[in-house]
């Protein structure tokens, strides 16, 4: 069965942003070794490349989500600012679900303006 771009591109942004928060944890592992243990680069050699590629996988989902789920300008923006702090992008991905952004049927999000009673 062949899936819808719009539903690939949705289950490879969660897939990338699970991935990314735990290149992150990877790459502070090997920060540790590498700065404060001062033991091995290894970890920031792997890791490093790793963490990159997933951050620019996460950064090009979005931007293509974006597009596909005509995100606001602020959703996309929260999207790029949590791939910069370790771990946001999970917590970015639960936000995004629970609103209905990260559905193949895009809720359109308007706002309502009420008339104060008159």
């Amino acid at each position: 069965m062949i899936m819808p771009p719009k539903s690939v591109t949705i289950r490879a942004f969660r897939i990338l942003a699970i991935a990314e928060a735990c290149s992150w944890a990877a790459l502070l592992a090997g920060m540790y070794f590498k700065w404060i243990a001062r033991t091995t680069e290894l970890g920031v050699e792997v890791a490093g490349p790793v963490h990159g590629a997933l951050f620019i996988g996460y950064g090009v989902a979005a931007l293509a989500l974006w597009r596909l789920q005509r995100w606001p300008v602020t959703v996309a923006l929260l999207a790029g600012v949590s791939a910069v702090f370790p771990f946001a992008t999970i917590a970015f991905e639960r936000w995004a679900g629970k609103r209905g952004y990260l559905t193949a049927h895009a809720v359109t999000h308007t706002t309502v303006k009420e008339s104060a009673g008159v």
